[in-house]
């Protein structure tokens, strides 16, 4: 399987289905180069005028299955993204 075919799928966290978004990027392992992370880049927070979220790295070991949509994971509660509202203030 390649990058571009990881980046097409959808990231589900299985305890709560939230879609956590896509895979940009990998991290590789020197010693084997095995996967050892994903990383979904933070998601643009109003259209990208105030920058990203936080990235998410999701460790292989949290990964459950991979199909032909989309990769299921279960990470912690504490690093998966939540989509609270941001408020912000013009003027």
């Amino acid at each position: 399987m390649t990058l571009y075919e990881l980046s097409r799928k959808d990231v589900i966290q299985t305890g709560t289905g939230e879609n956590l978004g896509r895979v940009d990027d990998l991290v590789l392992e020197e010693d084997g180069a095995r996967v050892s992370r994903l990383i979904l880049r933070g998601r643009p927070r109003w259209f990208g005028l105030f920058g990203r979220d936080d990235d998410l790295e999701i460790e292989w070991k949290d990964i459950r299955s991979i199909g032909a949509d989309v990769i299921m994971v279960e990470v912690p509660q504490n690093s998966a993204r939540t989509n609270r509202p941001r408020r912000c203030r013009l003027g």
